[in-house]
């Protein structure tokens, strides 16, 4: 709709003697379309016509504009209707011509690093961190679609506190990946309980920074049982990662003393009470009681702040056109504090995406608690509630054709109810509504995909094709839905906001829907026929190329 926006803001501009480029950032969508598909508040030409925004209004009212079937003055607005059939006839051959391209920005040659997920290496991922992969991950998307090399990083803290408890608790014994979050649990147990447990891991923890051979193993034998669990899950789930870098990197290179002597520089590193190297950030005005940003610990060994800043930096070396990250709301503090002390030595931090908590039950989850749902057991889940439905629906399906689509209305199903929600809201997630085939759901949209799928079995590709013939309000109604899809891609793009392209889906499975309903496409004359047939083609592909964005796959039946 972007072409039709400037048309009417070209054709205000010559009546009004202004610039498109003023009257453009005014246009409105009226969110009912009983006052047009555009609208301009009048008030705007006052100064310059010298007349109230009423009168200009009606004034405008006469004006003829190409695409446009009419212009109506509604009070201090003018309103524009777009001509349909003239609108159909670009956009549904465009569609069909670019396919799974319609609506991409075509940004070649630019490039991008996001890193996401970045589960602390103790135990499989919780739902609760599932988030951080799942937004992440169609974040991604979005930047490969409309044409950025992306470059994906997870970013793994395998020299922490959490690490170093579990590497006391286990010592030489052997474990699963399955079996680590209870060894964890029973690990923070006791640590709660014996004052000595906790004197133990700084050991560790020490030798480690020492370089000990002996315990460096002892901490990546853990570490890589950890990280190959994690990723099968988040490979099954559709999620992968172009690299896995190590914190203990940063332990044992040159960068953090690089960065350390940078910071020195600036007058702002000072040692506080403890002995401990600080950054002053006080001219920051964080909420702190106590603005400092600690780097070190009182025997100057470097603290994970210090690491993270060195790695930080070094994602920007690439010097990405977008540099993003991807965390919990949890950590908003933290990463005020990096970016104000990066700032200090001029590195600018990555544009960062905060999510907030999935909510089961009413409650958080904490893996220390042992008081999780985790996401391995949950798409298990996913999978054989979406099987009961799929087998309900197609009576005598084969097991593992079942199966197969199970998994992706399953999978599907979780994907959508997480990114729905904008990330700064909760997700409070409800098994009956994630799974509802009739409503705002993933498999809704699924649903509506192979419903198209099924009349274009019947009918077969469009023949000669007149769109003037799609005159009923619902064939308007969706294709002006679909018109819209590149400037809703490019909104979740420069938003970085997923559920923009979740929301708009809902809305075009519902228009698609209720157009199925009001009119039929195999029942049609041939000539009207053929032209439904290119409307629900058309529908098929923006629904695909958006279910593609929030990771979802579009399954052949349900």
């Amino acid at each position: 709709m972007q072409k039709y926006k400037i048309s009417f803001a070209e054709a205000l501009a010559r009546a009004t003697h202004s610039k498109a480029k003023d009257i453009l950032p005014g246009i409105e969508v009226p969110a009912n379309p009983e006052y047009g598909d555009l609208a301009v508040p009048c008030f705007i030409f006052s100064k310059s016509m010298k007349k109230n925004p009423a009168e200009i209004a009606k004034e405008l009212e006469k004006l003829e504009v190409p695409g446009f079937r009419k212009l109506e003055a509604k009070g201090a607005y003018i309103n524009a209707f777009v001509d349909e059939t003239v609108l159909a006839g670009s956009i549904i051959p465009q569609i069909l011509k670019q396919k799974s391209r319609f609506g991409s920005l075509n940004l070649q040659g630019r490039k991008a690093v996001i890193e996401h997920t970045s589960i602390n290496p103790n135990a499989a991922p919780h739902v609760g961190r599932a988030r951080n992969a799942i937004i992440g991950d169609s974040i991604t998307r979005l930047l490969r679609f409309h044409g950025y090399e992306t470059y994906v990083r997870y970013y793994v803290n395998d020299i922490g506190k959490q690490i170093a408890l579990l590497v006391h608790a286990i010592k030489d014994r052997d474990v699963t990946f399955d079996q680590l979050l209870e060894e964890y649990v029973k690990a923070n147990r006791e640590l709660e309980e014996n004052k000595d447990t906790e004197k133990k891991v700084f050991e560790l923890l020490h030798r480690l920074e020492q370089r000990d051979e002996a315990t460096i193993r002892a901490f990546k034998r853990i570490v890589n049982i950890c990280i190959e669990g994690q990723k099968r899950i988040m490979s099954e789930f559709g999620i992968r990662y172009d690299s896995f870098d190590y914190e203990s990197d940063y332990l044992f290179k040159d960068e953090t003393s690089v960065i350390l002597g940078k910071l020195k520089k600036t007058g702002k590193v000072f040692v506080d009470e403890d002995n401990r190297l600080v950054v002053d950030l006080k001219d920051f005005k964080l909420p702190m009681k106590v603005p400092v940003f600690v780097l070190t610990r009182s025997d100057g060994t470097s603290l994970y702040s210090l690491r993270d800043l060195a790695y930080t930096s070094d994602k920007g070396k690439s010097n990405p056109e977008k540099n993003i990250w991807v965390l919990g709301e949890d950590h908003k503090l933290y990463s005020q504090q990096l970016k104000s002390t990066l700032s200090l030595i001029g590195v600018e931090a990555p544009e960062i995406v905060y999510y907030a908590f999935v909510l089961l039950q009413d409650d958080k989850m904490s893996t220390r608690k042992g008081n999780v749902v985790l996401l391995e057991e949950f798409m298990k889940e996913a999978k054989e509630k979406a099987l009961k439905k799929v087998r309900e629906q197609n009576e005598g399906i084969d097991d593992s054709k079942a199966e197969e689509i199970a998994k992706v209305v399953g999978y599907g199903a979780i994907k959508y109810q997480f990114l729905k929600v904008s990330p700064e809201k909760n997700v409070s997630f409800d098994w009956q509504q994630a799974m509802n085939f009739e409503a705002d759901s993933g498999p809704y949209l699924q649903y509506s995909y192979v419903r198209i799928q099924s009349i274009l079995e019947k009918t077969g590709s469009p023949g000669s094709t007149d769109f003037s013939l799609l005159s009923h309000a619902k064939e308007a109604e969706l294709v002006k839905a679909l018109a819209g899809f590149p400037e809703v891609a490019e909104r979740a793009l420069t938003q970085l906001r997923p559920h923009i392209i979740a929301n708009y889906l809902y809305r075009v499975a519902d228009i698609f829907n209720q157009f199925y309903h009001d009119c039929p496409v195999l029942k049609a004359e041939p000539g009207l026929r053929d032209a439904r047939t290119a409307l629900i083609m058309a529908s098929a592909h923006v629904l695909e190329s958006g279910m593609q964005l929030l990771g979802m796959d579009a399954p052949s039946r349900m």
